[in-house]
């Protein structure tokens, strides 16, 4: 149940930074789900990999290339998911990315403060 729950909010995180960030187009909540889920699958099977990888980049960049690597997810993802959920280009995905990291931990940080009742 907790893990329906996050992804319904990891794609209503999505629909928020495709209304504040035209860079990120979304078209429809299926479509978020969707794209939710691929953004989900992909930071679990590729960027763990990528990140050691690019270790070396990432110390020399004092941690700044994760920035890179979750632009670069977050545009997969759009690749993957066809015509539902668009990203225009690498600087509208870093852009998006973040956006969709602080939105979701504003989201979890709320949902988790509801469910335990704090």
């Amino acid at each position: 149940m907790k893990l329906i729950l996050k992804w319904l909010l990891s794609a209503v995180a999505l629909l928020c930074v495709a209304y504040l960030y035209s860079g990120v187009e979304v078209r429809s909540f299926g479509a978020a789900l969707i794209a939710a889920l691929l953004i989900g699958l992909c930071n679990a099977i590729v960027r763990p990999v990528l990140i050691v990888l690019t270790l070396p980049v990432t110390i020399l960049t004092l941690g700044l290339f994760i920035f890179v690597i979750n632009a670069l997810m977050f545009w997969a993802a759009s690749g993957i998911a066809g015509s539902g959920f668009v990203v225009h280009g690498f600087w509208a995905a870093l852009i998006g990315s973040v956006l969709y990291s602080i939105i979701s931990l504003v989201i979890e940080s709320l949902t988790g403060r509801l469910l335990l009742g704090k």
